[in-house]
C-alpha cells in the first residue's frame, strides 16, 4: 500500500505525454489553464461528451465564493467510513512508513502547489464530515494561489472561510463538528465525486453550474474547440444584428463565402485579439469541399 505513489499515478494516466510533477501527476501547461478560465463549462463539456467522457460533470454544490470560477489541477483523495483495523493500519503506515504528519486531510493539503485543486470524496458526509475549516482553508489558499477545493462532503468555520476571497471551495454543506470516523483509502488515485470520475492531474473547472473534470490529454483540444465555438458565436451575433445573414444560415454549416467572410472578420476585429492563436485552415477546406461538391445550402 502506498499513498501518492508516482508509479501508480503514471500508470493511471498513460495517455498524457507531456510534463509531469515530481509526484507523477500530469502538468497541463499554465497557458492552457488560463485559456480554460475564459470559456464556459458547457463549451468545455460538449467536446468531452462527444468523445465518450460522459461522467465528468457533477452539480449540486454550495460555494464559499459564489460566482467565482476556479480552474486548476486535481489532487485527489478518497475517504470511507471508519473501521478500527483499517484505521490503525492506515494511520501507522502513513506515519511510520511514509513519514507523514498530522491527520489524513493534513497529509494531502501539505503536498499542494500553485494552481492545485484538492478533490475530496467524503461520501457526502457533512456531520463529522467537515474536511476543512478556517485553518486548512487558509493553508489551501496560500499553497494554491488560484486553486481551492471540491469536497463531496462538508466544511466548517464558514464565517472565516468566506473572508478568503482568493479561495473557492465547492462543498455539500456546513456543520460545526470536526472531521471524524473516516479513513483515508486513496491519495492521488481515481476518485468519485457524485456521478463523476476524477483522476490526479485532471483539469478541474468549477463554476456556478458545478464542476467538470477534464482529462489532461484532452485539455488543449477541449479549450481550442470551445474557443472556436465561442468566437464563431460572436461573429454570428454580429452578422445577425447587421442583417447580413439569416438565423438559418448561421445555424447550419457555413458556406465557403461565409467562411471567407468570417476569416476576414477574425483577422481584423478587436473582439478576436485574445484568440489569434486559433487557425481556420481545416474549416476553410471543409467549406470549400462542400462548395465544390454542390452540398452548400444557401438560404
Amino acid at each position: 500500500m502506498h499513498f501518492n505513489c508516482r508509479e501508480d499515478i503514471i500508470q493511471l494516466t498513460p495517455e498524457w505525454k507531456g510534463e509531469r510533477f515530481p509526484d507523477g501527476r500530469p502538468k497541463v501547461p499554465d497557458q492552457v489553464l488560463e485559456r480554460i478560465r475564459r470559456i464556459t463549462l458547457e463549451e468545455a463539456w460538449g467536446y468531452l461528451w462527444s468523445q465518450g467522457y460522459k461522467y465528468q460533470f457533477q452539480g449540486g454544490f454550495q460555494q464559499t465564493n459564489p460566482g467565482k470560477t476556479m480552474v486548476g489541477r486535481a489532487v485527489t483523495t478518497t475517504l470511507v467510513p471508519t473501521r478500527p483495523d483499517l484505521h490503525n493500519y492506515t494511520l501507522n503506515f502513513g506515519r511510520e512508513q511514509e513519514g507523514r504528519h498530522g491527520t489524513y486531510n493534513q497529509w494531502v493539503i501539505d503536498t499542494l502547489v500553485e494552481d492545485d485543486v484538492i478533490v475530496v470524496d467524503l461520501f457526502d458526509k457533512i456531520f463529522q464530515g467537515t474536511y476543512v475549516g478556517g485553518n486548512l482553508s487558509t493553508a489551501i489558499a496560500n499553497r494554491t494561489k488560484r486553486g481551492g477545493a471540491v469536497i463531496w462532503g462538508g466544511i466548517r468555520d464558514m464565517e472565516q472561510i468566506v473572508k478568503i476571497k482568493e479561495l473557492q471551495v465547492l462543498h455539500r454543506g456546513c456543520d460545526p463538528t470536526g472531521i471524524g470516523d473516516v479513513v483515508l483509502t486513496g491519495f492521488n488515485a481515481a476518485t468519485r465525486i457524485g456521478n463523476a470520475t476524477c483522476l490526479p492531474g485532471d483539469v478541474v473547472m468549477a463554476t456556478i453550474s458545478g464542476v467538470l473534470f477534464i482529462p489532461p490529454h484532452l485539455a488543449e483540444a477541449v479549450v481550442t474547440r470551445a474557443e472556436k465555438s465561442h468566437i464563431r458565436d460572436v461573429f454570428g451575433f454580429t452578422r445577425l444584428r447587421e442583417g447580413t445573414y439569416s438565423t438559418a444560415q448561421i445555424d447550419t454549416a457555413w458556406t465557403y463565402p461565409m467562411m471567407l467572410d468570417f476569416v476576414d472578420w477574425f483577422a481584423k476585429s478587436p473582439e478576436t485579439e485574445g484568440y489569434r492563436h486559433l487557425t481556420w485552415e481545416e474549416e476553410l477546406e471543409d467549406a470549400k469541399k462542400r462548395s465544390e461538391g454542390g452540398t452548400d445550402v444557401i438560404l
